[in-house]
């Protein structure tokens, strides 16, 4: 009898279950709290550092070259070192950002943002990897809808209080931010996922980085929806970056952008409903909507040389469609990748963050070096968007939609 009790206690913890996509949603959720405290402070960091427009353009371009390449060479990491470990140094990265930021000058604060940028690079590596092994492809969209609500509070209060915070007492949204992190990795160890499914049944060596990319180029369905989340990104890079920087010397003060991003987050709980109208209009129609209907807005921000608050409207009102973007936009790419391909592929679409960082400030440089102008920085952006909705009336339109019994006899 007692070794039946015994048996009985120690057996919940042996065989915890599985982690669901509400435990996904929850964890997306703290490290929103990291990152939603931090992202009104870079750029205006970064500029208050660096003096110049022109200068943190520069700094961010070679900041994403860094973390480009750093997402490349994660998976071949990923041979040495068990995943848990790898999420473990993700965390890590975010501390070190921190302390780097803290300390504050001209050279350490492009090095914070750096350790920052390789430590989100591995966290969403990392996490989507986990994702793809312990949800399925029905909760996909579920799981993303649900993390978007779950981080709607921290980036609604986070951008604004970080900036007033930050004007008393430059250190207080850094320490925030590092202890908002050692919750995230509580949290993550609690869910014990260990290395993962993928990586626990694999037999055969990994395919070093040129051989999947290589399969990567060659299925146009994965292609695509990289560009959507390349292009989604590059939006919320000019939202982030030369909005606070434009308020500053359009002389409507570093509030104002802090407020924006405030008023933007609070769309993430409209997160469900969007996912909702999607699903009713069908995923290629979604896309298509909010990626022209984001296009719109930014051209409107793009009056901004004129008239600075239509900048501050503009670009507020294109946020609503990129959170749409945020809750959908990545399931055309998670759809389509195969089950054998999902560490590697994942280690593809993570690097969307750093091409659209490559790109945006890069673009910017260009614009803003022969023109001096953030509202053409707007302007251009509105045309990627554009574009991007072009490519998505190419989608097949039944992708996302879920088969029937008849359907999937057939098959």
């Amino acid at each position: 009898m007692p070794e039946r009790v015994t048996s009985a206690l120690v057996q919940p913890v042996l065989h915890r279950a599985a982690p669901g996509f509400r435990d996904f949603a929850l964890l997306g959720g703290l490290e929103s709290c990291v990152r939603g405290m931090l992202v009104a402070i870079w750029p205006l960091e970064m500029y208050h550092q660096l003096g110049s427009k022109e200068a943190v353009s520069w700094a961010y371009f070679m900041v994403g070259i860094a973390s480009l390449c750093w997402g490349l060479a994660v998976p071949i990491l990923g041979r040495i070192m068990p995943r848990r470990w790898m999420y473990t140094m993700a965390a890590g990265l975010y501390l070190l950002a921190m302390s780097l930021a803290v300390t504050g000058g001209p050279w350490l604060t492009p090095l914070a943002l750096l350790a920052m940028g390789f430590g989100v690079v591995t966290n969403q590596i990392c996490i989507n990897a986990y994702l793809m092994d312990y949800i399925s492809r029905v909760d996909l969209g579920r799981s993303e809808t649900l993390r978007l609500f779950y981080s709607a509070l921290p980036w609604t209060i986070g951008p604004a209080v970080a900036v007033i915070l930050w004007q008393y007492w430059r250190p207080a949204p850094f320490v925030i931010a590092s202890l908002a992190t050692l919750v995230m990795l509580t949290q993550f160890w609690r869910l014990r996922m260990g290395n993962g499914k993928a990586i626990a049944r694999a037999r055969r060596p990994h395919p070093n980085p040129l051989a999947y990319l290589g399969r990567f180029l060659r299925q146009p369905r994965l292609v695509a929806g990289w560009m959507f989340a390349v292009t989604r990104s590059s939006g919320w890079w000019v939202f982030i970056v030369y909005l606070p920087i434009f308020c500053v010397e359009a002389g409507l003060g570093d509030r104002i952008a802090g407020l924006a991003f405030a008023l933007s987050s609070l769309q993430l709980f409209l997160a469900p409903l969007m996912l909702r109208w999607q699903r009713r209009v069908s995923l290629r129609r979604a896309v298509m909507i909010a990626f022209a209907s984001a296009a719109i807005c930014f051209a409107l921000a793009s009056l901004g040389a004129w008239w600075p608050l239509a900048a501050v409207a503009g670009i507020l009102a294109a946020s609503f469609f990129l959170v749409g973007l945020d809750a959908f936009g990545s399931l055309p790419f998670l759809i389509a990748v195969r089950p054998a391909e999902r560490t590697e592929m994942s280690a593809v679409y993570a690097s969307f963050r750093d091409v659209s960082g490559i790109l945006t400030p890069g673009v910017a440089f260009i614009v803003l070096t022969l023109t001096d102008s953030i509202p053409l920085v707007f302007l251009v952006t509105a045309v990627g968007l554009g574009a991007m909705s072009l490519l998505a009336g190419r989608l097949h339109p039944r992708i996302g939609v879920a088969r029937g019994p008849a359907t999937a006899a057939a098959k």
